[in-house]
């Protein structure tokens, strides 16, 4: 009887191990499908309607809170119909015309009379080339007065004394590096291969060194316009950069902080702690930081004493509930299909442009009960332990119950946005470029690559050409003072071509 008590003491206990691994085993197998969809699925997150409602009407789960009956859906503003009177190749471009007549009138051309032509065109395109600019400065003498001195016209101001770069060669460098995302070594295999003109990468190092010095007040005056509003967007993006004398790279970081409508800047630390945002924020700001959940962005508004509210981001929930969608479909649906209700109205909004005390009060009345309707649905499904923890389902829901203080923030405030993804865009060309150079370099580099991705981010915002203004600015920085700094910002840069247009 003792042997019989002690084999099912025994076999509850081997019962209990099995479906613990049976518990991990399933686990590990979600983990390993969301990291299988993460590295070779679509980027997209969204989901059609009648996707969802498949979802939600093909499987038997109980473990989704019954839904509510949902909201009138937000009535979608057709899309403007496209022009097709475009023309095939655009207006702006050269012209270079090639007459092309038949071979009896070029023999007898005074037997001809022209009487029309057809035209057809095609869209050509001719390398860039190197050029020697010469600065001759011819000496004169007076011709009755002979004891005055010869006269020389002085060299204009330039960037640096003696240097054989000009602007336009500098702009080109910068705009292939930060924006073509061509590494400086392989620029200077291209320069001496195609063009024979041997360019070593330390001089191409200098120069950019060079551009990002003389580039810096620009950069001081976008970080204040963008910092001076109130409300900024921020973000972090990890990026290697070299550890001089151990042969080996660490870990830096990238700080984006946007202003939605404005421009964007870039800080480099070689850390992300949150002692890293008092060099980005400063001091004497007050209002919202909008963030993802990242701890360092409490701690940072903890430390500020009640000077920074946090206003988090519903993208990342959704994309929390996107992944758990497979594991847990019927529950998983039902919350995506409540965060889809809410990126409708924000739609409709953004397509009517409408104004923040307009915004505010479209989500007061159809945004807020769809998120009371998520914050009910949430602590209901968290306290039935349907759910592990560690599933990607409870690991969506705990994420956003402990983001839920930040959640709620934008709906009564209209010139928040919903989410972070405008910074999260402006990361993108940070993304794409570290997968061609690799690092930075050492860790002095990261703000001068910060200093300029600021500029050239900043001008595709507005739709500046960045080469076209990096070649103005550096030739009119060495004769400008400090107080003229503002009239060359991307933005300033945007205002004076408008007005030029209308004026033209």
């Amino acid at each position: 009887m003792v042997g019989a008590v002690v084999m099912t003491e025994r076999e509850a206990e081997l019962t209990r191990q099995n479906e613990l691994l049976r518990q991990e085993n399933a686990l590990l197998r979600q983990k390993i499908d969301a990291l299988v969809r993460r590295v070779f699925g679509s980027s997209s997150e969204a989901l059609e309607a009648g996707q969802l409602q498949l979802l939600l009407q093909g499987q038997t789960e109980t473990a989704a809170p019954a839904p509510p009956p949902a909201p009138a859906p937000v009535a979608k503003t057709p899309k403007p119909a496209r022009s097709e009177n475009k023309p095939r190749l655009p207006e702006h471009l050269p012209v270079i015309e090639e007459v092309i007549d038949p071979d009896m009138v070029k023999a007898q051309p005074e037997a001809w009379r022209c009487i029309g032509q057809e035209v057809s065109e095609q869209l050509d395109y001719e390398p860039g080339r190197f050029l020697r600019r010469r600065l001759i400065r011819r000496k004169y003498v007076h011709k009755v007065d002979l004891d005055r001195p010869p006269l020389l016209a002085p060299l204009p101001l330039c960037l640096q004394e003696r240097a054989l770069v000009t602007p336009g060669l500098l702009a080109h460098v910068l705009v292939s590096k930060y924006c073509d995302h061509l590494p400086l070594y392989r620029q200077a295999d291209i320069y001496t291969r195609r063009h024979g003109v041997p360019l070593p990468r330390q001089t191409l190092a200098r120069w950019v060194e060079l551009a990002a010095d003389w580039l810096r007040p620009i950069y001081e005056q976008i970080r204040t316009g963008v910092l001076g509003g109130g409300y900024v967007q921020v973000d972090e993006t990890p990026i290697e950069y070299l550890e001089p004398g151990h042969g080996r790279t660490r870990q830096g970081y990238f700080w984006t902080c946007s202003r939605p409508g404005g421009d964007v800047v870039y800080r480099w630390e070689t850390s992300r702690a949150a002692a890293c945002l008092n060099n980005i924020i400063p001091v004497g700001f007050t209002g919202v930081v909008q963030c993802d959940g990242y701890p360092a962005y409490r701690a940072f508004a903890d430390s500020r004493n009640g000077q920074i509210q946090l206003s988090g981001c519903w993208a990342h929930v959704r994309r929390k509930f996107y992944e758990a969608v497979e594991q847990s479909p019927r529950s998983a649906a039902w919350f995506l299909g409540q965060i889809q209700q809410l990126y409708a109205l924000e739609a409709a909004l953004r397509q009517q442009r409408a104004a923040p005390r307009l915004r505010a009060a479209r989500r007061t009345h159809h945004s807020k009960p769809v998120v009371q309707r998520l914050e009910r649905a949430l602590v209901r499904l968290k306290a039935s332990r349907r759910h592990l923890p560690q599933s990607l389902l409870g690991q969506a829901i705990d994420y956003t119950l402990g983001q839920w203080p930040t959640l709620a923030v934008y709906l009564d405030q209209g010139r928040l946005e919903i989410d972070n993804n405008l910074v999260e865009n402006a990361i993108r060309p940070t993304a794409v470029g570290k997968k061609n150079w690799l690092f930075v370099g050492e860790a002095g580099a990261g703000q001068r690559g910060a200093i300029i991705y600021t500029i050239t981010e900043s001008c595709r915002r507005r739709n500046i050409d960045p080469y076209t203004y990096l070649k103005e600015v550096l030739t009119r920085l060495p004769s400008m003072t400090t107080s003229q700094i503002p009239e060359i910002t991307p933005e300033a840069w945007a205002k004076s071509l408008r007005t030029a247009a209308k004026a033209a």
